[in-house]
């Protein structure tokens, strides 16, 4: 298993920005995270001491992002930086996510990878009944170093 720190260590996100808690699992074109940071008072991702179900894209691109920080890692490299480029097929949970209790487990499973881009499918869901709450496609474009 992998911890929050060592999540924050391979993505460009840290402190409370770091929305997941673990990596339980993780091979060549899929990860699977956990996190309960939707119910932390300092999420910022709460307005008005709400979280958007929008919101849960956030968490499945930093799945994403945790996926290719491992596989760069794995071969002895640092992920670089990339941008959500697009998004299709989403789906929400009309729902306060602060009022989910349990964990959120958020999948990940990389579609298509060429150069720097890459297309994902993600899913959360509560972990304890897989009652799926965001779903959807996105598309990450590496980041062009300026010279």
């Amino acid at each position: 298993m992998i911890e929050h720190d060592a999540i924050c260590r391979l993505i460009p996100h840290a402190g409370s920005m770091c929305l997941l808690d673990s990596v339980v699992s993780w091979n060549e074109i899929s990860i699977t995270c956990l996190s309960d940071t939707h119910l932390h008072a300092d999420n910022p991702l709460q307005n008005k001491n709400k979280i958007s179900s929008v919101m849960l894209i956030e968490y499945g691109a930093q799945a994403m992002a945790v996926h290719g920080g491992l596989k760069a890692k794995e071969q002895g490299d640092v992920m670089a930086g990339g941008y959500l480029a697009a998004l299709r097929n989403i789906n929400l949970a009309d729902t306060d996510v602060r009022e989910i209790k349990g964990t959120l487990r958020i999948t990940a499973q990389q579609l298509m990878a060429q150069g720097g881009s890459m297309i994902y499918e993600f899913s959360v869901c509560e972990d304890a009944n897989d009652n799926l709450l965001a779903s959807g496609r996105a598309t990450v474009i590496e980041m062009q170093n300026e010279s």
